[in-house]
């Protein structure tokens, strides 16, 4: 095998790695969060970025910049505004700036289940740390998890 090959071995094999990691986490999370409330981990990730709009004074989110935060192509966001919407956890609005953008907020019902949810999510997070930790070809990335600085939770 020559070098390039090596190199691209260990490349993919740390991207498995780091996808199976990725599996475990989020499906621990989705069991946790559809159980006690009945939420997906994509419907708990969009109500926290939307959640975390007021903190950053006049900075709404379109939905393109939206769709980058949760990871998901646009129109899987917009679905997902659209059913959280009719739970009536999300409403959306047009832009007073500019009529073709659309923003979305939070309702207080939304955030009425999402801050029950985030006791779920955050101790279901640390327990799928601490299980994966046990693995051997897992606990370094877990290490890598750990020793990353805090940093306050940013939207944009």
């Amino acid at each position: 095998m020559e070098i390039a090959d090596e190199l691209a071995e260990t490349r993919a094999q740390g991207w498995r790695t780091l996808a199976a990691l990725h599996a475990r986490i989020e499906d621990a999370l989705e069991r946790a969060l559809q159980r006690a409330h009945d939420l997906s981990v994509s419907e708990y990730s969009l109500l926290d970025v939307l959640s975390r709009q007021d903190e950053f004074s006049g900075c709404y989110l379109r939905m393109t910049q939206l769709s980058r935060a949760v990871v998901l192509s646009q129109s899987a966001t917009t679905r997902l505004v659209t059913r959280l919407e009719r739970r009536g956890m999300l409403q959306r609005y047009l832009c007073p700036d500019d009529r073709r953008g659309i923003y979305t907020e939070v309702t207080p019902e939304g955030r009425a289940v999402l801050e029950q949810a985030r006791s779920t999510h955050d101790d279901s997070l640390a327990e799928a740390l601490r299980a994966a930790a046990e693995l051997p070809e897992l606990a370094p990335l877990v290490d890598a998890l750990a020793a990353l600085p805090t940093l306050p939770a940013r939207v944009l």
